[in-house]
């Protein structure tokens, strides 16, 4: 990745796929951009879901389902502007489901994930309504905007990286609460309580 945090090696990558145990799902993000490299990427870690972070050539998204027909395939689109959502009907033959971010590939280093950067969820809730496909949201997504997150968009899962890290590093009190919160804003959807006012809250 040329960018975010905790990048870890393929066969440290392939210790843990062999390890973790069904229904679990083990996603390998990688940032390469061709069917063959990514195909070469998925059979060296062997997981069960590959996120591909690039916006790679359709055509590559197409070859790449002939190639690994047995694997889900999560492309991410970086959400930058309303042109994000001229990319939906390009993938969506060719993946399972997409996630939402916030980098920029373009930029002259590409940033690709792990920024710590929210995008525009009102482009996020447009894409989630046009979907054929699940969505995931990832982005700069921590406890204290969670629950906003989900009333706004309504994705289907949630990703994240450095609002559960502390200098780096993955940190159990930031990941307990970002959980909690997402539950219980969760629960609050579920229930049909959701309202533009802010929750009451009995742990304060």
């Amino acid at each position: 990745m040329p960018s975010g945090p905790g990048p870890i090696t393929d066969a440290r990558i392939a210790e843990i796929t062999a390890i973790v145990p069904p229904p679990v799902a083990t996603f390998l993000l990688t940032a390469e951009t061709t069917a063959d490299a990514i195909s070469a990427h998925i059979r060296t870690t062997r997981p069960s879901t590959v996120q591909v972070v690039s916006h790679i050539a359709p055509s590559e998204a197409a070859r790449l389902a002939e190639m690994e027909p047995h694997v889900r395939r999560v492309q991410v689109i970086h959400v930058e502007g309303l042109e994000a959502l001229e990319l939906l009907p390009a993938y969506s033959p060719h993946v399972h489901a997409f996630l939402l971010d916030s980098g920029r590939p373009n930029a002259a280093i590409a940033e690709l994930g792990g920024t710590g950067r929210c995008h525009d969820w009102e482009v996020s809730a447009e894409i989630v309504k046009a979907s054929e496909r699940p969505v995931f949201l990832a982005g700069g997504l921590s406890s204290a905007n969670v629950r906003d997150a989900i009333r706004k968009v309504r994705p289907f899962g949630l990703d994240l990286c450095s609002g559960v890290r502390t200098e780096g590093r993955l940190d159990a009190a930031k990941l307990k609460a970002f959980v909690l919160a997402a539950k219980r804003a969760d629960a609050e959807f579920s229930a049909g309580h959701f309202t533009d006012e802010a929750p009451h809250r009995d742990d304060a």
